[in-house]
Protein backbone atom coordinates (compact mmCIF):
# COMPACT_ATOMS: atom_id res chain seq x y z
CA UNK A 1 0.00 0.00 0.00
CA UNK A 2 0.70 3.04 -1.15
CA UNK A 3 -1.23 5.73 -0.94
CA UNK A 4 -3.54 6.46 2.15
CA UNK A 5 -6.15 9.70 1.89
CA UNK A 6 -7.67 11.39 4.50
CA UNK A 7 -10.75 13.01 3.26
CA UNK A 8 -11.69 16.01 6.25
CA UNK A 9 -9.39 17.94 8.45
CA UNK A 10 -11.50 16.94 11.32
CA UNK A 11 -10.54 15.32 14.71
CA UNK A 12 -10.91 12.08 13.29
CA UNK A 13 -8.87 12.91 10.10
CA UNK A 14 -6.02 14.71 12.57
CA UNK A 15 -6.39 11.09 14.52
CA UNK A 16 -6.31 8.77 10.95
CA UNK A 17 -3.38 10.42 10.22
CA UNK A 18 -1.47 10.22 13.13
CA UNK A 19 -2.26 6.64 14.17
CA UNK A 20 -1.21 5.63 10.31
CA UNK A 21 1.83 7.23 11.03
CA UNK A 22 2.52 5.70 14.62
CA UNK A 23 1.29 1.79 13.24
CA UNK A 24 4.46 2.55 11.07
CA UNK A 25 2.84 3.01 7.72
CA UNK A 26 5.49 4.83 5.32
CA UNK A 27 3.43 5.51 1.89
CA UNK A 28 1.83 8.83 1.02
CA UNK A 29 -0.57 10.56 3.09
CA UNK A 30 -2.61 13.55 1.93
CA UNK A 31 -5.06 15.46 4.19
CA UNK A 32 -7.99 16.64 2.17
CA UNK A 33 -9.93 19.66 4.31
CA UNK A 34 -13.08 22.15 2.87
CA UNK A 35 -11.76 24.40 5.18
CA UNK A 36 -9.00 26.33 5.06
CA UNK A 37 -8.21 25.91 8.59
CA UNK A 38 -5.90 23.23 10.05
CA UNK A 39 -7.59 20.96 12.29
CA UNK A 40 -8.97 22.42 15.21
CA UNK A 41 -10.74 21.50 18.48
CA UNK A 42 -14.44 21.80 18.01
CA UNK A 43 -15.97 21.75 21.65
CA UNK A 44 -14.77 25.06 23.00
CA UNK A 45 -16.19 26.78 20.32
CA UNK A 46 -19.36 26.37 22.14
CA UNK A 47 -18.41 27.04 25.29
CA UNK A 48 -15.13 28.96 26.67
CA UNK A 49 -14.28 30.44 22.85
CA UNK A 50 -17.78 32.94 23.23
CA UNK A 51 -16.72 33.66 26.92
CA UNK A 52 -15.84 37.41 27.18
CA UNK A 53 -12.27 37.93 28.01
CA UNK A 54 -10.65 41.18 28.87
CA UNK A 55 -10.25 43.78 25.91
CA UNK A 56 -7.04 43.46 24.16
CA UNK A 57 -6.31 39.87 24.97
CA UNK A 58 -6.48 37.68 21.68
CA UNK A 59 -9.26 34.82 21.04
CA UNK A 60 -8.48 31.70 22.17
CA UNK A 61 -6.75 29.40 19.37
CA UNK A 62 -8.09 26.08 19.56
CA UNK A 63 -6.00 24.43 16.40
CA UNK A 64 -4.44 20.93 17.42
CA UNK A 65 -0.89 21.29 15.99
CA UNK A 66 0.69 23.82 13.30
CA UNK A 67 1.49 23.21 10.11
CA UNK A 68 5.58 22.15 10.54
CA UNK A 69 4.05 18.94 12.46
CA UNK A 70 1.32 17.98 9.54
CA UNK A 71 4.49 18.44 7.13
CA UNK A 72 7.97 18.26 8.81
CA UNK A 73 6.73 15.09 11.44
CA UNK A 74 4.14 13.28 10.32
CA UNK A 75 5.25 13.75 6.36
CA UNK A 76 1.66 15.04 5.45
CA UNK A 77 0.73 16.75 2.27
CA UNK A 78 -2.39 18.78 3.06
CA UNK A 79 -5.10 20.22 0.44
CA UNK A 80 -6.75 22.69 2.77
CA UNK A 81 -9.52 24.90 1.35
CA UNK A 82 -10.52 21.99 -1.24
CA UNK A 83 -13.70 20.30 -1.03
CA UNK A 84 -13.98 16.65 -2.09
CA UNK A 85 -16.74 16.87 -5.20
CA UNK A 86 -16.65 12.60 -5.68
CA UNK A 87 -15.46 9.47 -4.74
CA UNK A 88 -14.69 6.56 -7.08
CA UNK A 89 -14.50 3.74 -5.27
CA UNK A 90 -13.89 1.51 -8.91
CA UNK A 91 -11.29 3.67 -10.22
CA UNK A 92 -9.46 4.44 -6.35
CA UNK A 93 -9.60 8.23 -6.77
CA UNK A 94 -10.87 11.36 -4.70
CA UNK A 95 -12.19 13.87 -7.08
CA UNK A 96 -11.45 17.68 -6.09
CA UNK A 97 -13.28 19.39 -9.12
CA UNK A 98 -10.92 18.92 -12.07
CA UNK A 99 -8.52 17.52 -9.81
CA UNK A 100 -8.28 13.42 -8.44
CA UNK A 101 -5.85 12.29 -5.61
CA UNK A 102 -5.42 8.58 -6.04
CA UNK A 103 -5.72 5.94 -3.31
CA UNK A 104 -4.94 2.95 -1.83
CA UNK A 105 -7.30 3.08 1.04
CA UNK A 106 -9.47 6.02 1.98
CA UNK A 107 -10.72 7.16 5.45
CA UNK A 108 -14.11 9.94 5.58
CA UNK A 109 -14.03 12.09 8.52
CA UNK A 110 -15.92 14.60 6.49
CA UNK A 111 -17.98 15.54 9.83
CA UNK A 112 -20.97 17.50 9.73
CA UNK A 113 -23.14 20.05 8.58
CA UNK A 114 -25.09 22.71 10.88
CA UNK A 115 -28.90 22.47 9.61
CA UNK A 116 -29.85 26.50 9.48
CA UNK A 117 -33.32 28.18 9.08
CA UNK A 118 -34.21 28.97 5.56
CA UNK A 119 -36.19 31.99 6.83
CA UNK A 120 -32.96 33.24 8.16
CA UNK A 121 -30.98 33.42 5.14
CA UNK A 122 -29.20 36.43 4.28
CA UNK A 123 -30.50 38.16 7.24
CA UNK A 124 -27.42 39.84 9.32
CA UNK A 125 -27.64 38.85 13.09
CA UNK A 126 -28.41 35.10 12.54
CA UNK A 127 -25.77 32.37 13.55
CA UNK A 128 -25.36 28.96 13.06
CA UNK A 129 -22.54 27.63 15.15
CA UNK A 130 -20.09 24.67 13.79
CA UNK A 131 -17.05 25.95 12.42
CA UNK A 132 -14.29 27.84 14.07
CA UNK A 133 -15.49 30.83 11.66
CA UNK A 134 -19.18 30.67 13.18
CA UNK A 135 -17.62 30.37 16.27
CA UNK A 136 -15.28 34.07 15.43
CA UNK A 137 -19.06 35.46 14.18
CA UNK A 138 -21.11 34.47 17.08
CA UNK A 139 -18.37 35.63 19.30
CA UNK A 140 -18.13 39.69 17.55
CA UNK A 141 -21.91 39.61 18.24
CA UNK A 142 -22.01 39.05 21.11
CA UNK A 143 -19.59 42.15 21.90
CA UNK A 144 -22.35 44.34 20.56
CA UNK A 145 -25.73 42.59 21.40
CA UNK A 146 -28.11 43.56 23.83
CA UNK A 147 -30.73 40.83 23.55
CA UNK A 148 -30.16 36.95 22.15
CA UNK A 149 -32.74 34.29 20.87
CA UNK A 150 -31.30 31.07 20.77
CA UNK A 151 -33.42 28.00 19.01
CA UNK A 152 -32.64 24.77 19.76
CA UNK A 153 -32.29 23.14 23.36
CA UNK A 154 -30.11 21.09 22.75
CA UNK A 155 -26.09 20.91 24.03
CA UNK A 156 -24.69 23.76 21.54
CA UNK A 157 -27.36 26.28 21.84
CA UNK A 158 -27.49 25.59 25.77
CA UNK A 159 -23.94 26.43 25.75
CA UNK A 160 -24.12 29.13 23.83
CA UNK A 161 -27.24 30.54 25.95
CA UNK A 162 -24.51 30.17 28.82
CA UNK A 163 -21.74 31.82 27.36
CA UNK A 164 -24.32 34.70 26.70
CA UNK A 165 -25.26 34.81 30.49
CA UNK A 166 -21.93 34.91 31.20
CA UNK A 167 -22.03 38.27 29.53
CA UNK A 168 -25.02 39.37 31.55
CA UNK A 169 -27.22 39.17 28.14
CA UNK A 170 -30.60 38.37 28.56
CA UNK A 171 -31.27 35.23 26.62
CA UNK A 172 -34.46 33.08 25.42
CA UNK A 173 -34.08 29.35 24.04
CA UNK A 174 -37.06 28.34 21.90
CA UNK A 175 -37.33 24.49 21.26
CA UNK A 176 -39.70 22.92 19.41
CA UNK A 177 -40.23 20.25 21.57
CA UNK A 178 -42.09 19.66 24.26
CA UNK A 179 -39.34 18.53 26.41
CA UNK A 180 -35.38 19.65 26.01
CA UNK A 181 -32.95 17.08 25.31
CA UNK A 182 -35.16 13.88 24.98
CA UNK A 183 -32.95 12.17 22.28
CA UNK A 184 -29.90 12.80 24.13
CA UNK A 185 -30.66 11.73 27.52
CA UNK A 186 -34.41 11.06 27.25
CA UNK A 187 -37.85 12.69 28.12
CA UNK A 188 -37.54 12.84 32.45
CA UNK A 189 -33.89 13.53 32.85
CA UNK A 190 -34.02 16.22 29.84
CA UNK A 191 -36.32 18.37 31.93
CA UNK A 192 -33.90 17.93 35.24
CA UNK A 193 -31.36 19.24 33.31
CA UNK A 194 -33.07 22.13 31.74
CA UNK A 195 -33.80 23.40 35.27
CA UNK A 196 -30.51 24.62 35.30
CA UNK A 197 -31.35 27.66 32.55
CA UNK A 198 -34.03 28.21 35.03
CA UNK A 199 -31.67 28.83 37.91
CA UNK A 200 -29.44 31.15 35.58
CA UNK A 201 -32.29 33.81 34.57
CA UNK A 202 -32.46 31.96 30.70
CA UNK A 203 -35.69 31.55 29.95
CA UNK A 204 -36.23 28.51 28.35
CA UNK A 205 -40.06 27.92 25.93
CA UNK A 206 -40.53 24.61 25.05
CA UNK A 207 -43.10 23.78 22.45
CA UNK A 208 -42.85 26.56 20.92
CA UNK A 209 -41.95 26.63 16.38
CA UNK A 210 -40.43 29.41 14.59
CA UNK A 211 -42.49 31.18 12.82
CA UNK A 212 -40.23 33.63 11.24
CA UNK A 213 -37.52 35.60 12.11
CA UNK A 214 -38.31 39.39 11.88
CA UNK A 215 -36.36 42.15 10.11
CA UNK A 216 -35.46 43.43 6.91
CA UNK A 217 -31.90 43.27 6.12
CA UNK A 218 -30.67 42.46 10.03
CA UNK A 219 -32.84 40.33 12.60
CA UNK A 220 -34.77 42.45 14.78
CA UNK A 221 -36.76 38.96 16.25
CA UNK A 222 -37.87 36.13 16.21
CA UNK A 223 -42.31 34.86 15.81
CA UNK A 224 -43.13 31.76 17.29
CA UNK A 225 -45.61 29.58 16.03
CA UNK A 226 -48.19 31.20 19.18
CA UNK A 227 -48.09 34.76 17.74
CA UNK A 228 -45.24 35.59 20.33
CA UNK A 229 -42.67 38.04 19.24
CA UNK A 230 -39.07 38.08 21.09
CA UNK A 231 -37.26 40.71 20.06
CA UNK A 232 -33.48 39.77 19.33
CA UNK A 233 -30.90 41.45 17.53
CA UNK A 234 -28.51 38.23 17.87
CA UNK A 235 -29.95 34.35 17.05
CA UNK A 236 -27.72 31.40 17.04
CA UNK A 237 -29.81 28.40 15.14
CA UNK A 238 -28.76 25.30 17.31
CA UNK A 239 -31.13 22.67 15.55
CA UNK A 240 -28.59 19.56 15.18
CA UNK A 241 -26.48 18.75 12.21
CA UNK A 242 -26.59 16.67 9.39
CA UNK A 243 -23.83 14.57 8.03
CA UNK A 244 -21.35 15.34 5.16
CA UNK A 245 -22.26 12.78 2.34
CA UNK A 246 -23.44 14.71 -0.20
CA UNK A 247 -20.36 14.40 -2.02
CA UNK A 248 -20.56 10.74 -1.64
CA UNK A 249 -24.05 10.62 -3.81
CA UNK A 250 -23.44 8.51 -6.87
CA UNK A 251 -20.67 6.43 -5.27
CA UNK A 252 -22.24 3.68 -4.30
CA UNK A 253 -21.84 3.57 -1.07
CA UNK A 254 -24.71 3.16 1.52
CA UNK A 255 -25.99 6.23 2.45
CA UNK A 256 -28.43 6.52 5.77
CA UNK A 257 -27.85 9.09 8.43
CA UNK A 258 -24.32 9.01 7.33
CA UNK A 259 -21.95 6.24 5.48
CA UNK A 260 -23.08 3.33 6.73
CA UNK A 261 -20.32 1.04 7.57
CA UNK A 262 -19.41 -2.38 9.50
CA UNK A 263 -17.94 -3.19 12.95
CA UNK A 264 -14.88 -2.43 11.44
CA UNK A 265 -15.70 1.12 10.16
CA UNK A 266 -15.86 0.04 7.13
CA UNK A 267 -18.37 1.34 4.00
CA UNK A 268 -16.92 -0.58 0.79
CA UNK A 269 -13.79 -2.07 -0.25
CA UNK A 270 -10.52 0.31 0.65
CA UNK A 271 -13.27 3.18 1.93
CA UNK A 272 -13.59 3.98 5.63
CA UNK A 273 -15.63 6.31 7.53
CA UNK A 274 -14.58 7.71 11.22
CA UNK A 275 -16.42 10.74 13.24
CA UNK A 276 -19.93 12.57 12.83
CA UNK A 277 -20.72 11.13 9.46
CA UNK A 278 -19.95 7.78 9.74
CA UNK A 279 -22.76 5.37 10.78
CA UNK A 280 -21.44 1.62 11.63
CA UNK A 281 -22.41 -1.04 13.73
CA UNK A 282 -21.31 -1.26 17.39
CA UNK A 283 -20.98 -4.66 18.64
CA UNK A 284 -21.61 -3.31 22.15
CA UNK A 285 -25.19 -2.36 21.42
CA UNK A 286 -25.54 -4.83 18.27
CA UNK A 287 -27.30 -1.37 16.79
CA UNK A 288 -25.70 1.39 14.07
CA UNK A 289 -24.85 4.44 15.64
CA UNK A 290 -23.79 7.65 14.11
CA UNK A 291 -22.29 9.70 17.14
CA UNK A 292 -21.21 13.21 17.24
CA UNK A 293 -19.04 12.89 20.31
CA UNK A 294 -15.18 14.26 20.73
CA UNK A 295 -14.04 10.86 22.12
CA UNK A 296 -15.68 8.91 19.64
CA UNK A 297 -14.33 11.03 16.91
CA UNK A 298 -10.85 10.67 17.92
CA UNK A 299 -12.04 6.64 18.42
CA UNK A 300 -12.66 6.26 15.07
CA UNK A 301 -10.29 7.85 13.52
CA UNK A 302 -7.22 6.19 14.86
CA UNK A 303 -9.24 2.60 13.96
CA UNK A 304 -10.37 3.51 10.51
CA UNK A 305 -6.89 4.07 9.84
CA UNK A 306 -5.29 0.79 11.46
CA UNK A 307 -8.25 -1.28 10.09
CA UNK A 308 -7.21 0.35 5.81
CA UNK A 309 -4.01 -0.30 6.30
CA UNK A 310 -4.01 -4.15 7.51
CA UNK A 311 -7.67 -4.89 6.80
CA UNK A 312 -6.81 -9.01 6.91
CA UNK A 313 -5.95 -8.04 10.75
CA UNK A 314 -8.74 -5.64 11.17
CA UNK A 315 -10.73 -5.50 14.86
CA UNK A 316 -14.42 -4.02 15.53
CA UNK A 317 -14.78 -0.46 16.71
CA UNK A 318 -16.41 -0.89 20.16
CA UNK A 319 -17.46 1.75 22.37
CA UNK A 320 -19.73 3.02 25.06
CA UNK A 321 -20.37 6.93 23.52
CA UNK A 322 -19.43 9.95 25.88
CA UNK A 323 -19.92 13.23 26.06
CA UNK A 324 -19.61 16.36 28.20
CA UNK A 325 -21.32 19.44 27.54
CA UNK A 326 -20.64 22.94 30.32
CA UNK A 327 -23.26 24.57 31.00
CA UNK A 328 -22.78 27.27 33.49
CA UNK A 329 -20.91 26.80 36.75
CA UNK A 330 -21.96 22.86 36.17
CA UNK A 331 -20.49 20.13 33.79
CA UNK A 332 -22.99 17.49 32.25
CA UNK A 333 -21.59 13.74 31.40
CA UNK A 334 -23.07 11.21 29.90
CA UNK A 335 -22.11 7.67 29.33
CA UNK A 336 -24.04 4.71 27.14
CA UNK A 337 -27.55 5.27 25.56
CA UNK A 338 -30.27 6.71 26.58
CA UNK A 339 -32.47 4.11 24.76
CA UNK A 340 -33.84 2.56 28.70
CA UNK A 341 -37.01 0.89 30.11
CA UNK A 342 -36.11 2.52 33.33
CA UNK A 343 -34.23 5.56 34.66
CA UNK A 344 -32.88 5.75 38.14
CA UNK A 345 -31.42 8.99 40.05
CA UNK A 346 -29.26 6.85 42.27
CA UNK A 347 -27.20 9.31 43.90
CA UNK A 348 -28.76 13.81 44.82
CA UNK A 349 -31.90 15.25 44.70
CA UNK A 350 -32.68 16.83 40.51
CA UNK A 351 -34.79 19.46 42.00
CA UNK A 352 -32.15 20.89 45.14
CA UNK A 353 -28.94 19.35 44.74
CA UNK A 354 -25.52 20.71 42.39
CA UNK A 355 -24.49 17.32 42.19
CA UNK A 356 -26.47 14.20 41.28
CA UNK A 357 -26.27 10.88 39.14
CA UNK A 358 -29.19 8.82 37.28
CA UNK A 359 -28.37 5.21 35.93
CA UNK A 360 -30.52 3.88 32.55
CA UNK A 361 -31.77 0.25 32.78
CA UNK A 362 -32.55 -2.00 29.54
CA UNK A 363 -33.74 -5.62 30.58
CA UNK A 364 -31.23 -6.29 33.19
CA UNK A 365 -28.43 -4.49 31.75
CA UNK A 366 -26.97 -0.97 32.59
CA UNK A 367 -27.14 0.90 29.79
CA UNK A 368 -26.30 4.53 30.54
CA UNK A 369 -25.42 6.83 33.10
CA UNK A 370 -26.13 10.58 33.00
CA UNK A 371 -24.11 12.91 35.97
CA UNK A 372 -24.27 16.42 36.64
CA UNK A 373 -21.20 17.46 38.42
CA UNK A 374 -20.21 14.04 38.79
CA UNK A 375 -16.77 14.02 37.56
CA UNK A 376 -15.26 11.29 39.89
CA UNK A 377 -18.07 8.79 39.17
CA UNK A 378 -19.00 8.96 35.60
CA UNK A 379 -15.73 6.75 34.02
CA UNK A 380 -16.74 4.17 36.70
CA UNK A 381 -20.25 3.76 35.32
CA UNK A 382 -19.17 3.53 31.66
CA UNK A 383 -16.68 1.31 32.72
CA UNK A 384 -19.04 -1.18 33.80
CA UNK A 385 -21.75 -0.64 30.87
CA UNK A 386 -18.27 -1.91 28.62
CA UNK A 387 -18.57 -5.04 30.65
CA UNK A 388 -21.96 -5.61 29.64
CA UNK A 389 -22.43 -5.21 33.53
CA UNK A 390 -25.97 -6.22 35.14
CA UNK A 391 -28.55 -3.88 36.66
CA UNK A 392 -27.87 -4.38 39.97
CA UNK A 393 -24.17 -4.01 39.31
CA UNK A 394 -25.07 -0.42 38.72
CA UNK A 395 -26.89 0.27 41.92
CA UNK A 396 -24.05 -1.82 43.93
CA UNK A 397 -21.55 0.82 42.58
CA UNK A 398 -24.25 3.45 43.58
CA UNK A 399 -24.48 2.29 46.73
CA UNK A 400 -20.54 1.83 47.56
CA UNK A 401 -19.70 5.65 46.09
CA UNK A 402 -22.61 7.12 48.26
CA UNK A 403 -21.15 5.38 51.40
CA UNK A 404 -17.85 6.46 50.12
CA UNK A 405 -18.53 9.78 50.11
CA UNK A 406 -20.71 10.00 53.12
CA UNK A 407 -18.11 8.69 55.34
CA UNK A 408 -15.71 11.49 53.08
CA UNK A 409 -18.07 13.99 54.45
CA UNK A 410 -18.26 13.26 57.75
CA UNK A 411 -14.40 12.95 58.18
CA UNK A 412 -13.90 16.56 56.77
CA UNK A 413 -16.85 17.71 59.27
CA UNK A 414 -15.10 16.00 62.32
CA UNK A 415 -11.92 17.56 61.24
CA UNK A 416 -12.75 20.95 61.44
CA UNK A 417 -14.61 20.41 64.52
CA UNK A 418 -11.29 19.48 65.47
CA UNK A 419 -9.80 22.54 64.47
Amino acid sequence: MNDLVVVGASLAGLRAVEAARAAGFGGRITLIGAEPHLPYDRPPLSKQFLDEVAAGADEPSTVFHDEAHFVDELGVTLRLGEAATALDPAGRRVILGADTVPYDAVVIATGAHARTLPAGRGLAGVHALRTVDDAHSVRRAMDTAERVVVIGAGFIGSEVAASARKRGLPVTIVEALATPLVRAVGPELGLAIAQLHAKHGTDLRCGAGVERLLGEEKVTGVRLTDGTELPADLVVVGVGADPATGWLEGAGLTLDNGVVCDEYLCAAPGVYAAGDVARWHNPLFGRLQRLEHWTSAAGQGEAAARNALDPENAKPYLTVPYFWSDWYDSKIQFVGIPDADETRVVDGDVTADRRWIALYRQGDRIVGALAVNGQADIMKYRRLISERASWQDGLDLAERRRRSLAAKSAEAVGSATRS
